[in-house]
């Protein structure tokens, strides 16, 4: 962004970058201390994280009430009037030329708690392209739009619970949480259970991202081994020779090492 669009910008002028560091560093050192004197492990986010802004807008701030599942259901996504096609799950041939930026392959499996795969599970993913910028009308980030690239795809798990995706490596880009605030770059996760009420949203992140410090979201998950659940490795074995580069990703639904899933949809 400009100068003179970050004037403009109410949440430009409500922190430093060194004062959200100095609010991470200053929770984080807290939540080591508890370790220290016996607390558990924290594996997910915490819900409200005083450095993520908007944290304590992005859950529920009264009591839950009771509903009927049946009810739920009637109004649950709608996905088209044909099953998943095998093609969907490549984000670069969507359209009628090439998108721009680097090529990679995403693969990895759905495990549960005791390391099973989950066979037959819809995995959805969305993401930024390679300027940064999302297809959709509240991202007024000045960056291109790339017209071969929607940057959303879908796969059904197989019978080891395996999934891959082949997609463009997506960029940083800046968000209103603080001045010069960048999210790393990043790819969304959204997985279904038996039924549509159980759906879970996660993100994953590539290695050695210099933004990961600096990034509240990634933060917030106070656990250096939960976040670092998170991060996909390079993988040379899913490298294409000339075509693409490789990251391994699994996802781990339960038990104490299950991979961090946001409590609601988030844009970010």
């Amino acid at each position: 962004m400009s100068a003179n669009t970050n004037a403009l910008d109410p949440a430009a002028t409500t922190a430093t970058q060194e004062e959200i560091s100095a609010e991470i560093s200053s929770t984080h050192e807290d939540y080591r201390q508890q370790l220290l004197a016996g607390k558990k492990a924290e594996t997910q986010p915490r819900v409200d994280f005083a450095p993520y802004r908007s944290s304590l807008l992005r859950h529920p701030t009264k009591n839950l009430h009771h509903a009927d599942p049946e009810t739920i259901e009637l109004y649950s996504p709608a996905f088209g009037q044909r099953d998943v096609h095998a093609l969907e799950s490549d984000l670069t041939i969507q359209h009628n030329g090439e998108p721009i930026g680097e090529r990679i392959v995403v693969s990895g499996r759905v495990l549960d708690g005791d390391g099973r795969p989950v066979a037959g599970q819809l995995v959805e993913i969305w993401q930024a392209n390679a300027a940064g910028r999302y297809v959709h009308k509240r991202d007024q980030h000045p960056a291109p739009i790339d017209p071969n690239f929607t940057g959303v795809g879908r796969a059904i798990t197989g019978a080891n619970g395996e999934y891959s995706f082949t997609t463009i490596k997506p960029a940083p880009y800046p968000w209103k949480n603080h001045h010069n605030a960048w999210r790393p770059a990043h790819i969304h996760f959204s997985l279904f259970g038996t039924d549509f009420t159980q759906r879970m949203i996660t993100q994953m992140y590539f290695p050695g991202d210099p933004l990961f410090a600096l990034d509240p979201i990634y933060q917030s998950i106070t656990d250096q081994d939960a976040r670092d659940r998170l991060v996909a490795t390079y993988d040379h074995s899913i490298t294409s020779h000339e075509w693409a580069t490789g990251y391994n990703w699994d996802i781990v639904l339960t038990g104490s090492n299950r991979t961090w899933m946001e409590e609601e949809e988030g844009e970010h």
